[in-house]
């Protein structure tokens, strides 16, 4: 296919593709996925080679949040059941990161609810990083807190955060319809504030929420522009209790198909698949990784990923290797300046049911089966997925 041969010059080259290049590949058909698998893997290889980067989630705070994001299970006035509570003591998320570190993570990720932190909560961030890093010799951590004052980008970088995540998650044209009480330039100001503290800039999108191709293919654009080192891509998970309870439109090959086009646009970019992996891309998971070069091990915010252990044999069973906190994830070109690493966080609310098995259904059916809230780990007193 003469598309996905230029794409992959391109992709070799860092060269951008034309815009309907990138809308072409989301409209391929599902007899030719595996072309499009196997032509953005030649690039997702080039730049990092078959190593898989494994990164932790530590939900700091639950609940509590006083934003109206419609895929939010954490939103204003969210009826979802979730765990809800206040900061967790440096201590107990120090305890929280051991647990997926001991699993092969290499980055913790600490999120907190909310809009933003105030200049107390960056202290007490503050304090959490140094515990983390007193006990966990050459971790990385990532803060993702919401929207930034001036000032608190660099007291995280002080404090030791390697990196920031702050995500787009979808088209500055259809932002409004999904956020009405922050904008989508707060979200790109938030960014550029990592961006101009050293920070590792971490910024992706969700998949899932009702939006065309074109805007997929314009927040990716976006993406490209602000240059982050990670763009995480969420699939949503339409947890019952808000908005988008009633959004289940994708399918393993839609997927697919999307992580692609991301791995196109942005190929010598960390790729991680964040939110939504196990409930969209089910048991085509394996194949992901020859788009996308980072996961999440474990749990997500507030609902239950995939076992740590059953992670770790599908990177395995796919020829993949975990990386090491040896190595360094970016290819050389982009590591220098301010960037001490790449990934960051970027979850939304992902995950599946971890050990569960389903029933073969139509594949635009919804799969509520698949999605668990989670009830051990952070905030509780039942051992982590990790």
């Amino acid at each position: 296919m003469d598309l996905l041969n230029t794409l992959v010059d391109k992709g070799l080259r860092r060269e951008l593709p034309t815009r309907e290049e990138a809308l072409a590949v989301l409209a391929t058909s599902d007899d030719d996925l595996l072309d499009v698998v196997a032509a953005a893997g030649k690039v997702r290889r080039h730049w990092f080679g078959r190593r898989v980067k494994l990164n932790y989630l530590v939900n700091l705070k639950s609940g509590l949040c006083p934003e109206d994001c419609s895929y939010c299970s954490q939103r204003l006035g969210s009826s979802t059941g979730i765990l809800k509570y206040t900061w967790l003591k440096p201590e107990q998320a120090s305890q929280a990161a051991a647990a997926g570190l001991a699993g092969g993570a290499k980055r913790v990720c600490l999120v907190a609810s909310g809009r933003g932190p105030t200049d107390r909560d960056v202290d007490r961030v503050a304090g959490t990083i140094k515990a983390i890093k007193e006990q966990n010799e050459g971790v990385e951590v990532c803060a993702c807190l919401g929207l930034l004052s001036d000032g608190q980008a660099e007291r995280l970088r002080e404090a030791g955060a390697d990196a920031y995540n702050h995500n787009l998650n979808t088209s500055e044209s259809t932002y409004g319809d999904i956020t009405t009480t922050h904008t989508y330039a707060d979200r790109v100001d938030t960014v550029n504030k990592a961006h101009a503290a050293g920070l590792s800039a971490c910024s992706g999108l969700i998949a899932g929420m009702g939006e065309s191709d074109e805007d997929l293919v314009d927040v990716v654009y976006s993406l490209r522009e602000l240059d982050p080192d990670s763009v995480p891509v969420n699939f949503l998970i339409p947890v019952e209790g808000t908005p988008l309870a009633k959004e289940w439109n994708l399918t393993p090959q839609r997927c697919l198909r999307i992580l692609a086009m991301v791995r196109f646009v942005c190929p010598d970019v960390e790729v991680r698949i964040a939110g939504g992996r196990e409930v969209h891309l089910r048991t085509m998971q394996p194949l992901a990784l020859h788009l996308a070069n980072s996961i999440f091990l474990g749990d997500y915010l507030t609902t239950e990923g995939q076992a740590g252990k059953a992670d770790l044999e599908m990177i395995a069973d796919a020829g993949f290797e975990v990386e090491g906190a040896d190595q360094v994830t970016l290819p050389e070109h982009r590591v220098g300046g301010g960037c001490h690493e790449s990934a960051g966080c970027g979850s939304h609310e992902g995950g599946g049911v971890c050990g569960t098995t389903a029933a073969a259904v139509p594949a635009n059916e919804a799969r509520t089966d698949l999605v668990a809230v989670r009830r051990r780990g952070a905030g509780t007193d039942l051992a982590p997925n990790a």
